[in-house]
Protein backbone atom coordinates (compact mmCIF):
# COMPACT_ATOMS: atom_id res chain seq x y z
CA UNK A 1 0.00 0.00 0.00
CA UNK A 2 1.49 3.44 -1.00
CA UNK A 3 1.44 6.02 1.47
CA UNK A 4 0.44 9.40 0.21
CA UNK A 5 2.95 12.00 0.51
CA UNK A 6 2.55 15.46 1.63
CA UNK A 7 2.11 17.93 -0.69
CA UNK A 8 4.57 20.86 -0.86
CA UNK A 9 4.14 23.94 0.58
CA UNK A 10 5.71 27.07 -1.36
CA UNK A 11 6.48 29.47 0.77
CA UNK A 12 4.51 32.91 0.06
CA UNK A 13 6.34 36.45 -0.82
CA UNK A 14 5.11 39.18 1.28
CA UNK A 15 3.38 41.42 -0.62
CA UNK A 16 4.97 44.89 -1.70
CA UNK A 17 3.88 47.75 0.84
CA UNK A 18 1.70 50.31 -0.99
CA UNK A 19 1.43 54.02 -0.09
CA UNK A 20 -1.39 56.64 -1.26
CA UNK A 21 1.11 57.92 -3.26
CA UNK A 22 1.26 54.64 -5.28
CA UNK A 23 -2.58 54.96 -5.05
CA UNK A 24 -2.45 58.35 -7.10
CA UNK A 25 -3.26 60.57 -4.32
CA UNK A 26 0.11 63.24 -3.26
CA UNK A 27 -0.04 64.33 0.19
CA UNK A 28 3.16 66.18 0.13
CA UNK A 29 1.45 67.84 -3.67
CA UNK A 30 -1.35 69.12 -1.84
CA UNK A 31 0.36 70.10 1.41
CA UNK A 32 2.58 72.20 -0.73
CA UNK A 33 -0.34 73.94 -2.72
CA UNK A 34 -1.66 75.11 0.50
CA UNK A 35 1.22 76.96 1.02
CA UNK A 36 1.60 78.12 -2.06
CA UNK A 37 -1.50 79.45 -2.00
CA UNK A 38 -1.88 80.61 1.87
CA UNK A 39 -0.80 84.92 0.74
CA UNK A 40 -3.08 84.68 -2.00
CA UNK A 41 -5.84 83.34 -0.01
CA UNK A 42 -4.89 85.98 2.99
CA UNK A 43 -5.11 89.11 0.52
CA UNK A 44 -9.10 88.36 0.68
CA UNK A 45 -9.19 88.31 4.11
CA UNK A 46 -11.91 90.86 5.86
CA UNK A 47 -11.63 91.93 9.57
CA UNK A 48 -15.21 89.21 10.23
CA UNK A 49 -12.75 86.68 9.80
CA UNK A 50 -11.64 84.33 12.75
CA UNK A 51 -8.62 82.44 12.52
CA UNK A 52 -7.01 81.25 9.18
CA UNK A 53 -6.70 78.16 6.60
CA UNK A 54 -6.57 74.92 8.13
CA UNK A 55 -9.25 74.35 10.31
CA UNK A 56 -12.24 72.16 10.21
CA UNK A 57 -14.40 74.88 9.53
CA UNK A 58 -14.19 78.56 8.94
CA UNK A 59 -15.20 81.13 11.11
CA UNK A 60 -17.05 84.76 10.13
CA UNK A 61 -17.76 87.16 12.59
CA UNK A 62 -21.54 88.89 12.14
CA UNK A 63 -21.47 90.70 15.44
CA UNK A 64 -22.47 94.64 15.17
CA UNK A 65 -23.29 94.27 10.90
CA UNK A 66 -26.65 94.08 11.16
CA UNK A 67 -29.95 95.00 13.12
CA UNK A 68 -32.00 91.52 11.14
CA UNK A 69 -29.37 90.30 9.07
CA UNK A 70 -31.08 87.76 6.37
CA UNK A 71 -28.50 85.29 4.90
CA UNK A 72 -28.20 84.62 1.54
CA UNK A 73 -26.59 81.83 -0.22
CA UNK A 74 -25.76 80.34 -3.88
CA UNK A 75 -23.72 77.86 -5.26
CA UNK A 76 -22.88 77.57 -8.86
CA UNK A 77 -19.73 76.16 -11.05
CA UNK A 78 -18.50 77.11 -14.30
CA UNK A 79 -19.71 74.93 -16.59
CA UNK A 80 -18.43 73.49 -19.85
CA UNK A 81 -15.92 76.70 -20.43
CA UNK A 82 -13.88 74.58 -17.79
CA UNK A 83 -13.25 72.84 -20.90
CA UNK A 84 -12.05 75.67 -23.19
CA UNK A 85 -10.03 76.66 -20.02
CA UNK A 86 -7.86 73.07 -19.95
CA UNK A 87 -7.47 73.34 -23.50
CA UNK A 88 -6.46 76.98 -23.95
CA UNK A 89 -4.40 77.01 -20.60
CA UNK A 90 -6.43 80.05 -19.23
CA UNK A 91 -6.61 78.98 -15.59
CA UNK A 92 -6.72 82.33 -13.87
CA UNK A 93 -9.82 83.32 -15.64
CA UNK A 94 -12.01 80.83 -15.04
CA UNK A 95 -11.42 81.25 -11.21
CA UNK A 96 -12.50 84.60 -11.55
CA UNK A 97 -15.85 83.15 -13.73
CA UNK A 98 -16.24 80.66 -10.54
CA UNK A 99 -16.88 83.70 -8.18
CA UNK A 100 -18.39 85.59 -10.52
CA UNK A 101 -21.27 83.22 -10.99
CA UNK A 102 -21.74 82.91 -7.63
CA UNK A 103 -21.26 86.29 -5.92
CA UNK A 104 -23.63 88.16 -8.92
CA UNK A 105 -26.67 85.62 -7.98
CA UNK A 106 -26.47 86.78 -4.54
CA UNK A 107 -26.50 90.21 -5.27
CA UNK A 108 -29.28 90.00 -7.30
CA UNK A 109 -31.29 90.10 -3.51
CA UNK A 110 -29.59 92.88 -2.21
CA UNK A 111 -26.81 90.72 -0.18
CA UNK A 112 -23.26 92.03 0.15
CA UNK A 113 -20.92 88.58 -0.54
CA UNK A 114 -19.30 88.00 2.60
CA UNK A 115 -17.27 85.13 2.19
CA UNK A 116 -16.38 82.04 -0.58
CA UNK A 117 -15.88 78.17 -0.48
CA UNK A 118 -13.75 76.58 -3.70
CA UNK A 119 -13.96 73.02 -4.25
CA UNK A 120 -11.31 72.04 -7.20
CA UNK A 121 -11.80 67.82 -7.77
CA UNK A 122 -8.93 66.50 -10.22
CA UNK A 123 -7.18 63.24 -11.34
CA UNK A 124 -3.47 64.33 -10.47
CA UNK A 125 -2.95 67.30 -8.43
CA UNK A 126 -1.11 69.73 -11.00
CA UNK A 127 0.02 72.21 -8.21
CA UNK A 128 0.83 75.14 -10.62
CA UNK A 129 -2.30 74.82 -12.72
CA UNK A 130 -4.18 74.55 -9.11
CA UNK A 131 -2.52 77.55 -8.02
CA UNK A 132 -3.48 79.29 -11.04
CA UNK A 133 -7.01 78.22 -10.44
CA UNK A 134 -7.16 79.99 -6.92
CA UNK A 135 -5.11 83.04 -7.87
CA UNK A 136 -7.85 84.07 -10.39
CA UNK A 137 -10.84 82.96 -7.13
CA UNK A 138 -8.62 84.84 -5.19
CA UNK A 139 -8.86 88.26 -7.72
CA UNK A 140 -12.74 87.62 -8.32
CA UNK A 141 -13.16 87.57 -4.29
CA UNK A 142 -10.99 90.60 -4.08
CA UNK A 143 -13.25 92.27 -6.37
CA UNK A 144 -16.54 91.29 -4.89
CA UNK A 145 -15.16 92.55 -1.47
CA UNK A 146 -15.68 88.90 0.45
CA UNK A 147 -12.96 86.78 1.59
CA UNK A 148 -12.07 83.34 0.54
CA UNK A 149 -12.41 81.89 3.81
CA UNK A 150 -11.80 78.01 2.73
CA UNK A 151 -12.02 75.19 0.61
CA UNK A 152 -11.24 71.82 -0.79
CA UNK A 153 -8.93 70.24 -3.10
CA UNK A 154 -9.68 66.67 -4.34
CA UNK A 155 -7.19 64.79 -5.90
CA UNK A 156 -9.36 61.16 -7.34
CA UNK A 157 -7.18 59.49 -9.34
CA UNK A 158 -9.25 57.48 -12.15
CA UNK A 159 -12.35 59.89 -12.16
CA UNK A 160 -10.98 62.65 -14.51
CA UNK A 161 -8.49 62.30 -17.15
CA UNK A 162 -4.84 63.29 -17.41
CA UNK A 163 -5.20 67.62 -17.46
CA UNK A 164 -8.76 67.74 -16.36
CA UNK A 165 -10.61 69.43 -12.96
CA UNK A 166 -13.96 70.20 -12.16
CA UNK A 167 -14.87 72.95 -10.22
CA UNK A 168 -17.73 74.52 -7.85
CA UNK A 169 -18.20 77.67 -5.78
CA UNK A 170 -20.27 78.68 -2.77
CA UNK A 171 -20.96 82.22 -1.59
CA UNK A 172 -22.80 83.35 0.88
CA UNK A 173 -23.99 87.06 1.65
CA UNK A 174 -26.31 88.91 3.81
CA UNK A 175 -28.59 92.04 3.80
CA UNK A 176 -31.07 93.76 6.30
CA UNK A 177 -34.33 92.51 6.20
CA UNK A 178 -35.90 95.45 5.79
CA UNK A 179 -33.65 95.55 2.07
CA UNK A 180 -34.39 92.54 0.74
CA UNK A 181 -35.34 92.38 -2.73
CA UNK A 182 -37.83 89.58 -3.32
CA UNK A 183 -39.70 91.35 -6.47
CA UNK A 184 -42.42 92.62 -4.34
CA UNK A 185 -41.84 96.00 -5.11
CA UNK A 186 -41.79 95.94 -8.96
CA UNK A 187 -44.54 97.37 -10.73
CA UNK A 188 -45.89 97.48 -14.28
CA UNK A 189 -44.37 100.81 -16.08
CA UNK A 190 -40.86 100.04 -14.36
CA UNK A 191 -38.04 100.68 -16.94
CA UNK A 192 -35.53 97.62 -17.02
CA UNK A 193 -31.84 98.83 -17.46
CA UNK A 194 -29.65 96.44 -18.99
CA UNK A 195 -25.82 96.71 -17.78
CA UNK A 196 -23.04 95.53 -19.93
CA UNK A 197 -21.36 91.94 -19.72
CA UNK A 198 -17.59 91.33 -20.66
CA UNK A 199 -18.42 88.47 -22.99
CA UNK A 200 -20.42 85.34 -22.66
CA UNK A 201 -19.72 85.04 -18.85
CA UNK A 202 -19.88 81.14 -18.27
CA UNK A 203 -22.76 80.09 -19.84
CA UNK A 204 -24.05 78.70 -23.13
CA UNK A 205 -20.15 76.79 -23.19
CA UNK A 206 -21.59 73.57 -24.59
CA UNK A 207 -23.46 75.17 -27.91
CA UNK A 208 -20.07 77.51 -28.34
CA UNK A 209 -18.02 74.44 -28.44
CA UNK A 210 -19.76 73.02 -30.46
CA UNK A 211 -19.62 76.13 -33.04
CA UNK A 212 -16.05 76.57 -32.62
CA UNK A 213 -15.91 73.23 -33.41
CA UNK A 214 -17.79 73.15 -36.46
CA UNK A 215 -15.87 76.33 -37.51
CA UNK A 216 -12.63 74.40 -37.47
CA UNK A 217 -11.99 76.39 -33.83
CA UNK A 218 -10.00 79.25 -35.13
CA UNK A 219 -8.56 80.54 -31.63
CA UNK A 220 -6.65 83.45 -33.30
CA UNK A 221 -9.54 84.59 -35.40
CA UNK A 222 -10.13 88.57 -35.23
CA UNK A 223 -13.50 88.78 -34.34
CA UNK A 224 -13.60 92.45 -34.32
CA UNK A 225 -13.13 92.71 -30.66
CA UNK A 226 -9.89 90.69 -30.59
CA UNK A 227 -9.22 87.28 -30.87
CA UNK A 228 -11.84 84.89 -30.27
CA UNK A 229 -9.78 83.12 -28.31
CA UNK A 230 -9.71 85.97 -25.71
CA UNK A 231 -13.35 87.28 -26.31
CA UNK A 232 -14.77 83.53 -25.12
CA UNK A 233 -12.43 83.52 -22.41
CA UNK A 234 -13.54 86.46 -20.83
CA UNK A 235 -13.88 86.88 -17.17
CA UNK A 236 -17.11 86.85 -15.68
CA UNK A 237 -17.97 90.81 -15.35
CA UNK A 238 -18.27 91.03 -11.12
CA UNK A 239 -21.22 93.69 -10.41
CA UNK A 240 -21.15 93.26 -7.06
CA UNK A 241 -19.01 97.01 -5.45
CA UNK A 242 -21.13 99.16 -8.05
CA UNK A 243 -24.33 97.37 -7.42
CA UNK A 244 -24.19 98.17 -3.67
CA UNK A 245 -23.48 101.60 -4.35
CA UNK A 246 -26.56 102.04 -5.92
CA UNK A 247 -28.51 99.97 -3.37
CA UNK A 248 -26.98 102.53 -1.08
CA UNK A 249 -28.62 105.41 -2.91
CA UNK A 250 -31.81 104.80 -4.84
CA UNK A 251 -34.36 102.16 -4.14
CA UNK A 252 -34.06 99.52 -6.76
CA UNK A 253 -37.39 97.64 -7.00
CA UNK A 254 -35.28 94.21 -8.41
CA UNK A 255 -32.24 92.76 -10.12
CA UNK A 256 -31.50 90.04 -12.33
CA UNK A 257 -28.61 87.72 -12.98
CA UNK A 258 -28.32 86.73 -17.07
CA UNK A 259 -27.46 83.41 -16.63
CA UNK A 260 -28.50 80.06 -17.94
CA UNK A 261 -31.41 81.04 -19.77
CA UNK A 262 -30.26 84.30 -20.83
CA UNK A 263 -32.70 86.95 -21.38
CA UNK A 264 -35.71 84.65 -22.04
CA UNK A 265 -35.47 83.19 -18.55
CA UNK A 266 -33.54 85.36 -16.06
CA UNK A 267 -35.50 88.91 -15.51
CA UNK A 268 -39.07 87.05 -15.59
CA UNK A 269 -37.87 85.30 -12.34
CA UNK A 270 -37.77 88.52 -10.26
CA UNK A 271 -41.13 89.60 -11.53
CA UNK A 272 -44.11 88.95 -9.62
CA UNK A 273 -47.17 86.92 -11.35
CA UNK A 274 -49.66 89.04 -13.19
CA UNK A 275 -46.61 91.26 -14.99
CA UNK A 276 -44.45 90.65 -17.53
CA UNK A 277 -41.58 92.05 -19.98
CA UNK A 278 -40.91 93.57 -22.91
CA UNK A 279 -37.81 93.07 -24.49
CA UNK A 280 -36.27 95.88 -27.72
CA UNK A 281 -33.40 93.17 -28.79
CA UNK A 282 -32.55 96.70 -30.82
CA UNK A 283 -32.11 99.08 -27.79
CA UNK A 284 -28.30 97.74 -27.36
CA UNK A 285 -25.64 96.56 -30.00
CA UNK A 286 -24.61 93.00 -30.14
CA UNK A 287 -21.46 92.62 -29.08
CA UNK A 288 -18.99 90.95 -32.43
CA UNK A 289 -18.35 87.52 -30.22
CA UNK A 290 -22.51 86.87 -30.48
CA UNK A 291 -22.47 88.08 -33.79
CA UNK A 292 -19.82 85.70 -34.85
CA UNK A 293 -21.46 82.80 -32.64
CA UNK A 294 -24.98 83.29 -34.21
CA UNK A 295 -23.79 83.63 -37.60
CA UNK A 296 -21.28 80.50 -37.74
CA UNK A 297 -23.84 78.47 -35.71
CA UNK A 298 -26.75 79.36 -37.61
CA UNK A 299 -28.18 80.08 -34.29
CA UNK A 300 -32.06 81.88 -34.45
CA UNK A 301 -32.90 84.70 -32.71
CA UNK A 302 -35.15 82.84 -29.81
CA UNK A 303 -32.31 80.64 -29.20
CA UNK A 304 -29.77 83.46 -28.96
CA UNK A 305 -32.08 84.88 -26.20
CA UNK A 306 -32.50 81.78 -24.22
CA UNK A 307 -29.27 80.58 -24.04
CA UNK A 308 -26.98 83.71 -23.90
CA UNK A 309 -26.64 86.89 -22.96
CA UNK A 310 -26.05 88.45 -25.58
CA UNK A 311 -24.16 91.33 -24.23
CA UNK A 312 -26.65 92.06 -21.26
CA UNK A 313 -25.01 90.47 -18.38
CA UNK A 314 -26.93 92.37 -15.39
CA UNK A 315 -30.22 94.05 -14.87
CA UNK A 316 -32.06 96.56 -12.76
CA UNK A 317 -35.79 97.23 -12.49
CA UNK A 318 -36.24 100.62 -11.18
CA UNK A 319 -39.17 102.78 -11.09
CA UNK A 320 -39.68 105.36 -14.10
CA UNK A 321 -38.89 108.87 -12.29
CA UNK A 322 -35.69 106.77 -10.92
CA UNK A 323 -34.27 106.14 -14.57
CA UNK A 324 -32.37 108.80 -15.59
CA UNK A 325 -30.53 109.12 -11.95
CA UNK A 326 -29.23 105.56 -12.06
CA UNK A 327 -28.71 105.85 -15.97
CA UNK A 328 -26.03 109.09 -14.42
CA UNK A 329 -24.93 107.02 -11.19
CA UNK A 330 -23.79 103.98 -13.63
CA UNK A 331 -22.08 106.41 -15.96
CA UNK A 332 -19.97 107.76 -13.10
CA UNK A 333 -19.26 104.31 -12.29
CA UNK A 334 -18.20 103.43 -15.58
CA UNK A 335 -20.50 100.67 -16.93
CA UNK A 336 -22.03 100.54 -19.95
CA UNK A 337 -25.53 100.56 -19.91
CA UNK A 338 -29.01 100.38 -22.05
CA UNK A 339 -33.13 100.82 -21.29
CA UNK A 340 -33.84 97.59 -23.11
CA UNK A 341 -37.30 97.26 -21.85
CA UNK A 342 -40.05 97.75 -19.28
CA UNK A 343 -42.27 95.33 -17.08
CA UNK A 344 -45.83 95.26 -18.88
CA UNK A 345 -49.79 94.25 -17.30
CA UNK A 346 -49.96 90.02 -19.12
CA UNK A 347 -51.81 86.99 -19.09
CA UNK A 348 -49.80 84.10 -18.12
CA UNK A 349 -49.34 83.04 -21.86
CA UNK A 350 -46.83 84.97 -22.77
CA UNK A 351 -44.70 86.67 -19.73
CA UNK A 352 -41.69 87.55 -21.88
CA UNK A 353 -41.56 89.17 -25.16
CA UNK A 354 -38.36 89.92 -26.98
CA UNK A 355 -37.76 91.60 -30.28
Amino acid sequence: MTVPQAAAVTPMSAPTPLTYRDAGVDIDAGNTLVERIKPLVKRTFRPEVMGGLGGFGALFNLAGRYREPVLVSGTDGVGTKLKLAQTLGRHTQIGIDLVGMCVNDVLVQGAEPLFFLDYFATGKLDVDTAVAVVGGIAEGCELAGCALIGGETAEMPDMYPPGEYDLAGFCVGAVEKSALLDGSRVRAGDRIIGIASSGAHANGYSLIRRIVERAGSPWQLDIGSGTLADALMAPTTIYVKPMLSLLHDFPLHAMAHITGGGLQENIIRVVPDGLGIAIDASAWPQPPLFDWLQREGAVADREMWRTFNCGIGFTLLVATEDESAIGQALDRLGLSHWTIGEVVTCGESERVRIG
